[in-house]
């Protein structure tokens, strides 16, 4: 079975993207072809100029790592670290030195509004406040493009709401592409842009 065919897509710098479909819909296998976690057995992909498809394995975790913040559906949270040291753990990665880290750190979560949560660890938050641990993790170094996979699937309405709000302040401040994965129209019609795969294949494609 093909997952997806025939797509011809372009996503400009800075855009804000909702991708959308019913479930199998192959949105979800797109989002992780263009985030290099898949690989295509057909076609080109490049990303900020630079040609995925052909990369090996180092180089694909090389753009992972310098150019891409991912956010899930489920938190993916370490449960022994706090939420400092959930959001520290990529820069130690990266090998950063420690001071520079916790300061990175410390800001991320300010910026993810959660000051007053710093050592707290996962089981002591909410699942909106996970979430924006993850957000803040997946922002440790900046990165230039932001895929989302169905952020706000786990939350109730308003905590969805809250964390839809917040990627899309983080855009506008940080300036990142964001794409968003999702099968809830509400939330895409808040995006500059909405995608609808269906079998497959793009069947609309507009901005709002």
């Amino acid at each position: 079975m093909t997952a997806l065919s025939d797509i011809n897509l372009q996503i400009p710098k800075g855009e804000l993207v909702s991708i959308v479909g019913p479930s199998g819909s192959g949105k979800s296998t797109l989002l992780n072809l263009i985030g290099g976690l898949d690989r295509p057995t057909a076609g080109m992909i490049t990303l900020d100029g630079q040609r995925l498809d052909g990369l090996a394995d180092d180089g694909l975790t090389a753009v992972r790592r310098d150019k891409l913040g991912f956010i899930f559906q489920f938190f993916n949270l370490l449960p022994s670290l706090s939420c400092l040291e959930n959001v520290a753990l990529p820069l130690h990665l990266r090998g950063w030195p420690r001071k520079k880290i916790e300061e990175r750190a410390r800001e991320l979560i300010g910026l993810v509004k959660l000051d007053t949560r710093l050592d707290h660890l996962p089981d002591e938050l909410s699942g909106g406040e996970r979430q924006r641990v993850a957000i803040a993790r997946a922002l440790s170094v900046y990165p230039p493009i932001l895929l989302a996979d169905e952020p706000t699937g786990n939350l109730d309405t308003q905590t969805g709401i809250d964390i839809l709000n917040l990627i899309r302040d983080l855009h506008a401040t940080l300036g990142s592409t964001v794409l968003i994965v999702t099968h809830d129209m509400s939330v895409a019609s808040t995006c500059q842009r909405t995608i609808t795969i269906r079998d497959g294949q793009i069947v609309d494609d507009r901005k709002h």
